[in-house]
This record gives C-alpha cells, sequence and structure tokens, in this order.
C-alpha cells in the first residue's frame, strides 16, 4: 500500500456493521477501505470446526427481525445460504424451582403454566385497558409491573431479557433496548391489543421478509463474514491496523494508523467508526471531552460462553430451542442453547452441542473465574440442571468477553444526542456500531444498509 492514498469513504472496524456497509458500498460503486485491527474480519462472530462439532463464538443465531437480513442473502447469492432454525427453536424452556417449564406460545398453555401467579394471569386481562406510560426513560421492570405484574417480570422477561442482553429489566430502558415493546404501548395503549392490530394490518412485500424466524447460516455464521469479505474484496480491506487516530482536515478526514511496523495514513470524505463506544474517545480526539466521554456512557455486560460437545448424549430431551434461567432462581448460569436441536450437522449423530452463558450484568464476576473453576461451576450446573449422570464432554470451550452486549439504559438519550451533535458539528462523520440503533445481528445489518445508502447519497 502507498504511505498514503485518498478514498470517498473509510470504515473503521470490519464487524458485521462495517463489511455490510462495505458491501453496499462497494455495490454503489463508491471508493473506500475499510480498517481493522485484528488480523481477521468479523469481530468475535468466529465458526469453529472440531471433531465432528459446528460452535460459535460471539452470537450463536439471530432473528429475522428486519427485511435488509432477507436481502442481504439474496444480494450474496451463492455465496452463503441462510439456514432457518428447525421447529424446535419454537419451544422456550425456563427454570423455575428446580424445574424446566416450557414458555406458553398460546392462551390455554398461559393459563395452565405454573411460571405466572394466578393473580397475575386475572389481571392480564386487564392489560389492554391499563392506561399507557407517560415516562419515556421508565425502567423495562417498571413497566413490566405495572401492566403485567410481578410474575411476569420474573418469569417471562427477566429470563428473555438474560437471553438477549445478559441485562437487567431494572436497569434497561425501553424506549431504547426495546423500541418496538415500547412503541406498542405508546401508539396502542397495550402490548396485547398493540401486538394484534399490528398482527392484522397488511404487510408490503418487503416487510413479509421480516419473518422473526430463528436463523444462522449453512456450515455456520462466519460463513457470513466470509461471503462479505470476499465481496468486498480484500484489497478494500486493511487488517492488523492499530493505533487508528482520525484527524479532521479542511477537506474531509485523515485517518492514521500502524500497519505491521509502519505509519501509514488514508485521506476521506466520509468516516464511518464501527467500534464499541470505549473506542471512539481515542479514535476521534478532535471530538470535545464531554462529547466523547457522553459517547462513552455505555454499559457493557460481560460474559463468558463455553461451547460444550457431546458425542453422546445421556441427559434430558433437549427438544427446546434452550433454557433460560430468572435472575431470582439463584443459579450460576444465565441459560443454555441446544445449538443441535433446532440447526443441521452441529454434532456427530446421537450427540448434541450446547452453548452455556454465565456472567452478564449482574454477576459479572463469574467470567473472571480460572478455567478450572469455571469448567466445575458449568460442570455442577449442566448435571444438575440438564439431568446428565456425568459431565464428561468431547469438546468444551471457554470464551471470555468484557464488552460483550451493550447495556441500553437511562444514559442512552445523552450518547444519542452527543453522537447527533459531533455528526453535524463534523459532516461526513457516522458514528455507528452497537452504541446505537440494536444490538442484534439483524441491527447491524440494517444499520450497514442505511449507512451505506447514506453515504452513497453525499458523495
Amino acid at each position: 500500500m502507498e504511505e498514503h492514498t485518498k478514498h470517498q469513504a473509510v470504515i473503521i472496524g470490519a464487524g458485521l456493521s462495517g463489511l455490510v456497509t462495505g458491501f453496499y458500498l462497494k455495490r454503489a460503486g463508491v471508493d473506500f477501505r475499510i480498517l481493522e485491527k485484528n488480523d481477521r474480519t468479523g469481530g468475535v462472530i468466529r465458526t469453529y470446526r472440531e471433531d465432528g462439532f459446528v460452535y460459535e463464538s460471539g452470537p450463536n443465531t439471530a432473528v429475522l427481525s428486519q427485511p435488509e437480513v432477507r436481502e442481504l442473502f439474496e444480494s450474496l447469492g451463492d455465496r452463503c445460504e441462510i439456514e432457518l432454525a428447525d421447529q424446535e427453536a419454537k419451544r422456550r424452556l425456563v427454570w423455575k424451582n428446580g424445574a424446566w417449564q416450557a414458555l406458553p406460545s398460546g392462551l390455554l398453555q398461559g393459563v395452565k403454566t405454573p411460571l405466572f401467579s394466578f393473580r397475575d394471569k386475572l389481571r392480564l386481562l386487564g392489560e389492554p385497558f391499563r392506561k399507557k406510560g407517560s415516562d419515556p426513560h421508565e425502567s423495562l421492570a417498571a413497566m413490566v409491573r405495572r401492566r403485567m405484574g410481578e410474575s411476569f417480570l420474573n418469569y417471562a422477561v427477566d429470563p428473555f431479557i438474560l437471553g438477549i442482553y445478559a441485562g437487567d429489566p431494572e436497569y434497561l430502558v425501553p424506549k431504547y433496548a426495546l423500541p418496538k415493546l415500547y412503541n406498542l404501548e405508546q401508539n396502542y395503549g397495550s402490548f396485547i391489543g398493540g401486538a394484534i392490530k399490528k398482527a392484522r394490518q397488511e404487510k408490503s412485500e418487503r416487510d413479509k421478509k421480516a419473518t422473526r424466524e430463528v436463523f444462522s447460516v449453512k456450515g455456520g455464521l462466519e460463513n457470513l463474514i466470509r461471503a462479505l469479505t470476499d465481496a468486498i474484496g480484500e484489497q478494500n480491506i486493511l487488517l492488523n491496523a492499530k493505533e487508528i487516530s482520525v484527524e479532521a482536515v479542511e477537506s474531509g478526514y485523515k485517518i492514521n494508523f500502524n500497519q505491521n511496523g509502519e505509519s501509514k495514513s488514508l485521506s476521506s470524505v466520509k468516516v464511518v467508526s464501527t467500534v464499541s463506544s470505549h473506542e471512539v474517545p481515542a479514535i476521534f480526539p478532535f471530538l470535545p471531552e464531554k462529547t466523547a466521554a457522553t459517547i462513552n456512557n455505555l454499559e457493557y455486560a460481560r460474559v463468558a460462553e463455553i461451547a460444550l460437545g457431546f458425542k453422546k448424549w445421556d441427559g434430558m430431551p433437549l427438544n427446546a430451542f434452550g433454557g433460560l434461567v430468572p435472575y431470582r432462581e439463584n443459579r450460576d448460569i444465565l441459560g443454555a442453547l441446544f445449538l443441535s436441536s433446532f440447526l443441521k450437522d452441529r454434532a456427530p449423530d446421537g450427540g448434541c452441542m450446547i452453548t452455556v452463558f454465565t456472567g452478564g450484568f449482574r454477576k459479572p464476576e463469574l467470567v473472571s473465574l480460572s478455567d478450572e473453576d469455571m469448567i466445575k461451576l458449568i460442570g455442577r450446573e449442566v448435571k444438575n440442571m440438564l439431568q446428565l449422570p456425568e459431565f464428561n464432554p468431547d469438546i468444551l470451550r471457554i470464551f471470555r468477553y468484557s464488552h460483550a452486549i451493550p447495556q441500553y439504559g437511562l444514559s442512552s438519550h445523552e450518547r444519542l444526542e452527543a453522537v447527533e451533535e459531533a455528526q453535524k458539528t463534523h459532516p461526513g462523520l457516522y458514528i455507528a456500531g452497537n452504541l446505537r440503533d440494536g444490538i442484534g445481528m439483524a441491527d447491524r445489518i440494517k444499520q450497514g444498509f442505511e449507512l451505506a445508502m447514506e453515504i452513497k447519497g453525499k458523495v
């Protein structure tokens, strides 16, 4: 590479957001480069194949919650193929009083389930008639207590939040963390009534692509990363770009970095950040200290992810998506994902592939356990909760993340305002990534598409 090159756009970070942005810029004919500090693309998304097992680090699955997801796979063509989860994925288990209970999927199951109190089941009948909330910064816990009751919070919403955010309903604010749920109440006055009315609304053909099905990629999620990387072209992605620092100059931006011991720089009219919030201040030193600190006000859940492969499974039937463990049950795992139950070719015949999660926003200290203590903890919980006579997995891999999942709490309002102000003050600057617009893979794909379309229209 030349010592200094000029481009229409530079993207910092080759995770999913950065790659999708680059993919659509390439299709639009925009000249760009992606800078990535690591020696590979994809961020935490990585697939491992070992002794007949296929397992992931980072996300294991995603949800078809945005039409942009389906459109991305359509655009990639035969480079990679989406894999929709089997029907087992619709069955979700919740731990209560020493046993797994199926999360109700219909009215009759909802009446019979021991997960919720009789009082709250009756109280639910009045949910469509309750007054909508007036505090946009109300916590998720307060909203659910107000509309549905304590037992629904403890045994439906809390495990759901653990599965998505590894978070705390008392901390998360629905307006930012679960905007679709927040808008149901604000637009329709009710969760139940709003969901029914939305289901009856006629959808466009594009909206129908957002089926909300669980999906992965045939052969593992890393195949999506490889497909995007190949489509972008390796010449447009600069790996091992260390010490990235951006200067605001008269013609746009100058991006300085170190690659393989050499100092290099790029110039561009547009610069897109897709890195985590804690990296923003160092990369953009021209931002006012208060603005950078506010953008970096985001808390992250620490999570340990443990991949377990068994060539022969002797425990309980794993005919479900997985099991979630409410915080009030005081166990040492957040839940377990039964990956081979709903995705093909993830384990040898007769075996299984399970992913267990521990730590989270309320028990971050567990992530720091030694490997020996972590294995003891996971073995104890898996034996007891999944009815396994002996804990002797054929595969056991531990992945730890200190900045696993951003927590969209009360500070989100200030952070989003600071991002908007920075972008307004510095035209051509885009501060994106998981510090805004949602945390799921579908959110990252939608964000990347929208960034590319905006940049395309301005270069």
